[in-house]
């Protein structure tokens, strides 16, 4: 069994490299962005430098240079234009590529859920899955934001500035060239404390998002069953989890962002002043220099302050990005064919071979299942809940993966057909059967082009489904909502009988297909039955046994094993286990007629 996703440690430099990697196919756009990006910061340097020249030059009473003027008046309109067009454009390209990126990054994990196997879903809520393909994917956005446009820009900024303060006075610039070291702890210990913060604050997001998804699927039974108070109670007790992480996050930002930034700043403006205040003894303290020097000191704080609070959504986004790069490494894949042959389902000759099988590497739920179907002939597996039947047919659609025996299909093993032959010869009938939001006819043919509109009602008329689609107002193209809420469960598993009908299946596997219909409708369903399994291989998943008394062949299941064997009569002569089922039954329905004779 591999490891769950959600327990993996990527480190922080694996993440922060696999989250670079995305970025190689824009290396021509993000190079363009860089430059339009450090022209734009040198202009916005060149400006208090142009101030300064022009405060210490031409600042003089009753002296008006036109020529200077002009061509300083003319060099800052034109640099300030050159800075606010420039960084428009970087601004636009990063954010561009920032959305592409993210764009690619969700459908590979759209992608990845579509591979995953039914063994990572039955141990992953579905809420948390999307959470990491919605909340996560859009947490990983604001890096990519923050970093392509907040941290680069701030980065160049801070050299530019560095630059420009160099050009004034070498020895200052070195005295707030000193206080780098402390601003870079000061973000190192907010990284270190504020990370833990947030990966408790995602996995309450997920959590939320999971109960949501749960309380929404399943209100119908809350409100039945009176449970609104407990759901409620359990909601808030995450929501709870999540405002106490929030508020630690705050209290960080509250202590080590803007106040630590801030006083540096004030630190920075006292050696500022007392500097030029020591020179001023000795020498004349030039006005437009200090103006340049705080000016510069502004901005050298502003890209301090924007990469501080960057790095809340930096943090986010690590932790974001574990949790989407351990999903995409998830190795509980759907099985998939092996080998390079290529076999063809011809005639549908089913054979389980001393099949042990375990859902979790423990305990056995299937053990020595060997058992033969004919083409033609009706299987049925029965047996009390738990005894193995769903499990079988799980192996037998290839849902999981066998370790013990062996499972075949016209004499080949079932792991060499491939996904498209294995789902085109084997039809499958759930007991609950799924809808999609679409239309009939999208249901029943499910976007296979090969099948005509005319194969559609072919198959619906074969099943009897027509008789209640001709009076939809829509007819094969009436909408259906999500998941046919707005038909009944009979017409819903018409309608899934209609798709398995269409794509004509070899071998038609039926999970207990009748439970869910009225009496009337599951007539009308053995009828179609009858006529389904001729020239096929049917295996049936029956409750009631009444509705597999023709089959060629009954498994009786009990604790994972076959326990009897053989048709209905031979079974009953046996007086064994399918014996008690069926007296157990039919006294059952004798009690329900007797009720209602009275």
């Amino acid at each position: 069994m591999s490891t769950p996703y959600t327990k993996e440690n990527l480190s922080k430099k694996k993440v922060v490299s696999r989250l670079a990697s995305y970025m190689k196919p824009h290396k021509k756009a993000l190079t363009y962005a860089f430059i339009m990006l450090c022209i734009a910061t040198a202009s916005d340097v060149l400006g208090p430098i142009l101030m300064k020249i022009f405060i210490d030059n031409y600042l003089t009473p009753r002296n008006f240079s036109w020529q200077p003027l002009t061509v300083l008046a003319v060099s800052f309109i034109l640099v300030y234009m050159i800075s606010v067009v420039l960084n428009y454009f970087q601004l636009i390209s990063f954010q561009g590529i920032a959305l592409k990126i993210i764009q690619k990054l969700r459908m590979d994990v759209f992608g990845k859920v579509q591979q995953l196997g039914l063994e990572f879903f039955d141990q992953t809520p579905g809420g948390s899955i999307v959470s990491r393909i919605t909340n996560d994917t859009e947490g990983i956005k604001d890096l990519y934001v923050s970093v392509l446009s907040t941290f680069i820009q701030s980065t160049i900024s801070l050299i530019g500035i560095f630059i420009g303060m160099f050009i004034l006075d070498v020895r200052l610039a070195s005295f707030c060239l000193l206080l780098m070291p402390l601003i870079f702890l000061l973000m190192q210990t907010y990284r270190h404390f504020s990370a833990k913060v947030f990966r408790v604050t995602r996995e309450k997001v997920s959590q939320m998002n999971a109960k949501l998804s749960e309380s929404l699927q399943g209100m119908n039974m809350i409100q039945a069953m009176r449970q609104q108070k407990r759901l409620r109670n359990e909601f808030g007790t995450i929501s709870s989890q999540y405002l106490r992480s929030q508020m630690k996050n705050i209290r960080l930002i509250s202590f080590l962002v803007r106040p630590a930034v801030y006083s540096f700043y004030l630190i920075a403006v006292m050696i500022m002043l007392s500097f030029f205040g020591i020179q001023s003894f000795d020498s004349v303290v030039k006005i437009g220099v200090l103006y340049a020097f705080v000016n510069y000191l502004d901005r050298f704080f502003d890209p301090i302050n924007s990469v501080m609070f960057q790095l809340t959504r930096f943090q986010q986004a690590v932790v974001s990005a574990e949790r989407v790069f351990g999903l995409l490494d998830d190795k509980r894949l759907a099985p998939v064919k092996e080998g390079t042959s290529d076999p063809k389902i011809t005639e549908g000759l089913v054979e389980f071979r001393d099949v042990t099988f375990s859902y979790d590497g423990k305990k056995d739920v299937l053990k020595n299942i060997s058992f033969e179907a004919k083409p033609g002939e009706t299987v049925a597996l029965v047996g009390h809940t738990g005894s193995g039947k769903s499990s079988i047919i799980n192996l037998l659609m290839r849902f999981y993966s066998i370790e013990h025996g062996g499972i075949y299909i016209d004499g080949e093993p079932l792991k060499t057909f491939s996904d498209e032959e294995l789902r085109a010869k084997c039809g499958l009938v759930l007991q609950d059967s799924f809808l999609f939001a679409s239309d009939v006819m999208e249901n029943i043919r499910l976007g296979k082009t090969s099948i005509s509109e005319e194969q559609v009602m072919e198959a619906a008329k074969f099943v009897q489904a027509d008789q209640f689609i001709d009076k939809l107002p829509g007819k094969y193209h009436e909408p259906i909502g999500e998941r046919g809420a707005t038909f009944s469960s009979g017409q819903r598993q018409l309608l899934s009988f209609a798709r398995t009908m269409a794509i004509d299946p070899k071998i038609l596997v039926l999970d207990e297909a009748t439970a869910s219909v009225d009496t009337e409708t599951e007539e009308a369903i053995q009828e179609a039955l009858r006529k389904m399994r001729k020239g096929r291989t049917t295996i049936a998943i029956a409750h009631r046994l009444s509705t597999i008394q023709d089959a060629d062949q009954i498994l009786v299941l009990h604790q994972g094993e076959i326990v009897e064997r053989g048709t209905h009569q031979e079974l009953l002569k046996l007086e064994g286990l399918y014996h008690k089922m069926y007296q157990l039954q039919l006294g059952d329905v004798q009690s329900k007629s007797g009720s209602a004779v009275s």
